[in-house]
């Protein structure tokens, strides 16, 4: 089991309780799953970027990702649909915790002038979105191998009503959020 989710079990869910007052350990939120989506932009001149893309990101997250495909033609894009527009992945269970694992204390910390991340990236609804502008701060990609620097979307999905709820939740398992 993953530290970090030990932790959860241990540390996370009894604060939560407290917190909130829920009435059981299954009314507590919970994470339950984490996206992670590159898009690439040139793809179609040069098929070998969504190659590179799609190696780099299963590298990273230790699972083989999907292309996702344009839905609509948009002419100022010059996209047809169909076109291959990026590559994402959707973690659960142990690569969710281990993803997030080594986001919190290997990534994040690699990010230049890091500051924490924003505490209002929040949805709403309990899910929380965080952009990192390049690949390379992950320690599995070789920066010689790297033929163009590309950023990343991270979705961390929640169980948690409120996003209150989900900021408690996120915070107690260590993700750095700056104040405010």
């Amino acid at each position: 089991m993953d530290p970090l989710q030990e932790k959860y079990k241990r540390e996370v869910v009894p604060d939560l309780i407290e917190e909130f007052g829920y009435d059981n350990e299954m009314a507590v939120p919970r994470m339950e799953k984490i996206v992670v989506n590159m898009g690439i932009g040139d793809a179609n001149e040069n098929p070998n970027q969504l190659e590179a893309a799609v190696n780099e990101l299963r590298i990273i997250v230790g699972q083989r990702p999907i292309v996702n495909r344009a839905r609509k033609s948009v002419s100022a894009f010059r996209i047809r649909e169909g076109d291959p527009v990026g590559c994402s992945v959707v973690l659960r269970k142990d690569r969710m915790w281990s993803f997030l694992s080594r986001l919190i204390n290997v990534a994040l910390p690699r990010v230049r002038d890091f500051r924490g991340l924003s505490p209002n990236a929040f949805d709403g609804r309990g899910n929380y979105s965080l952009g990192i502008r390049e690949q390379t701060v992950f320690p599995e990609v070789d920066y010689d191998d790297v033929e163009q620097i590309r950023g990343m979307d991270v979705t961390i999905v929640t169980t948690a009503e409120t996003d209150e709820e989900a900021r408690l939740l996120l915070h107690r398992l260590g993700l750095p959020m700056r104040e405010g």
